[in-house]
This record gives C-alpha cells, sequence and structure tokens, in this order.
C-alpha cells in the first residue's frame, strides 16, 4: 500500500506542497486508487498534480465524515471531473460514507460546517453506497463503517448540531470512520479526525480484522486541548499498542504530539509526504 498525503495542516521545508487545516490522502492498495477524504479547498487537486497522481483513476472516494475540512473539496473536484472528462461519468469514483455524512451540520449560530454541495447533486453524479457497516475496498484494505463508543472518555461531547435525525439534534459525529489496513505485521490504521475517539476506532478494527497488532496511526486524533483524563487515557491505551511509529497529525494539537511522543516514536506528516507498507 502506497498513502500519499495531499491535505494537512503541515507543509515540509523544501517540499513545496500547499497545506490548509484539512486532512486528505491517495491510497494506492492492490489494483485499486482511493481518495480518502479532499480537505477544505482545491489544493488536494494542485497537490496531487505534483506528486504524478492521476485523480481521474480513482475507484473509491471515502468519506471519514461529513464536516467541511475533510469534504470541501468535492466542489471542485466535480468541476474537475467536468474539465477534464469529455462526459461526466467516464470514470467516476464511488462515494462510500456513512449515511449521516450527508447531513447538514452546523456550529454556533447557524454556521455551516457540513459538506457544502447538495446531497441531490452528489447522487445524481456519482454512485454512492451509504453505509454504517464495514466494507472491504480490496482483500487488505477496510472501510471501517460506524465505530462503536465503548470506553467512557472518548466521544462523550457533541459538536454543533445536524438534521439528519431530526432538526437541531446535538451531532456526536457518528458518521466518524476510519480505514484500516492489514498489512504483514500488523494493521495500519488510517483516519480523518477521530472524532469517534482513537481508542474506539483501533478497538474495532482489531475486532473486526481479527488482527490484534498495530504497527502505525496515521491521521488526526482530535486531541486538541483535550482535558487530563482523555489524554493519560489515550496515551495508556496507545502506549499498550507498542506501535512501531505513530502518523499523529491534522486534529492533533503540539501539546498533545509532545505527549504522545513520550509513548510512541511519533514522525513528522505533512502535505507531500509518501509512505509504503507491505
Amino acid at each position: 500500500m502506497e498513502i500519499s498525503v495531499l491535505v494537512d495542516n503541515n507543509t515540509i521545508i523544501d517540499k513545496y506542497f500547499k497545506g490548509e487545516p484539512g486532512f486528505s490522502v491517495y491510497i494506492k492498495e492492490a489494483n485499486k486508487n482511493i481518495l480518502f477524504d479532499l480537505g477544505y479547498s482545491d489544493i488536494f487537486i494542485e497537490n496531487a498534480r505534483q506528486l504524478n497522481l492521476n485523480l481521474n483513476d480513482i475507484d473509491y472516494l471515502v468519506f471519514s465524515h461529513g464536516h467541511i475540512d475533510h469534504t470541501g473539496g468535492l466542489d471542485p473536484l466535480i468541476k474537475y471531473y467536468f474539465e477534464t472528462s469529455e462526459h461526466m461519468g467516464e470514470k467516476i469514483p464511488q462515494i462510500i460514507a456513512h449515511p449521516d455524512c450527508f447531513a447538514n451540520k452546523y456550529y454556533g449560530n447557524n454556521s455551516s460546517i457540513g459538506m457544502n454541495v447538495d446531497k441531490e447533486v452528489v447522487n445524481n453524479l456519482f454512485e454512492v453506497k451509504k453505509s454504517k457497516d464495514p466494507i472491504w475496498l480490496t482483500e487488505k484494505l477496510l472501510y471501517l463503517g460506524e465505530i462503536p463508543r465503548e470506553n467512557n472518555f472518548e466521544a462523550d461531547q457533541p459538536i454543533g448540531y445536524q438534521n439528519e435525525i431530526k432538526a437541531g439534534c446535538e451531532d456526536y459525529i457518528l458518521d466518524d470512520t476510519a480505514l484500516a489496513y492489514k498489512a504483514k505485521e500488523g494493521l495500519i490504521i488510517i483516519t480523518g479526525c477521530s472524532h469517534a475517539g482513537i481508542c474506539n476506532i483501533v478497538s474495532h478494527a482489531k475486532k473486526i480484522t481479527e488482527v490484534e497488532n498495530v504497527i502505525d496511526i496515521i491521521g488526526g486524533f482530535h486531541l486538541m486541548e483535550p482535558g487530563k483524563e482523555k489524554l493519560e487515557k489515550t496515551k495508556n491505551y496507545l502506549k499498550n499498542l507498542n506501535l512501531s511509529q505513530l502518523h499523529a497529525c491534522h486534529c492533533t494539537d503540539l501539546k498533545s504530539k509532545i505527549e504522545l511522543a513520550q509513548i510512541a516514536d511519533l514522525q513528522e506528516v505533512g502535505a507531500g509526504m509518501q509512505f509504503k507498507f507491505e
């Protein structure tokens, strides 16, 4: 499996890629090409072009959840397909996401923080598979579906509200999900924001794949000024995994990264970086 970081908050010195507060990765696994999230704007397109990655050859577009810093690039992607394909539909990826990913999401005084493309437009242009259940994208790469919230220190606070269940319903981001890859030595977890809780995500991945060993986690951990209990329990859980390395990025603040570096080999992440796993 090859992973190319198209969007992250960070950029790397002497690698001239654009960054923004969002997340997107391009994954090559077996004979499939997967976009996991699209960031906030159109910079994933420019970064993909610089990495010589073909966005016209994507099989699956998978969303980790419906927030705009992960779905905002959908409108630019649609425009890209119209501009680069003789007919929209020449090869358009199947979208895979939790049903709640497409809900209208708001924060504060009716500020929209959800997907900025209308659901009808998405359904007309793409084949959309909405699933709470796990889906194998390849023999080794798994979309985890809805993540059970099993511990008492993660995913306990809503972020804004949404209208998929009912108008004004507090949003606990049940659509938050991740990917798991069965490498030779264990699991690689690829997560967008980990609103479901990074520990909950890892536990679910281990259960579904029946693989106990986890060797790396790549993505946002939603550790932004976390409480002391949450941070300590997260550290203890991850320490017990005996990770080979850790790639915490996007929504993981500096204080949390410093703490995580005490229990794992924390590596840098930034737009334009590429990783390979067997």
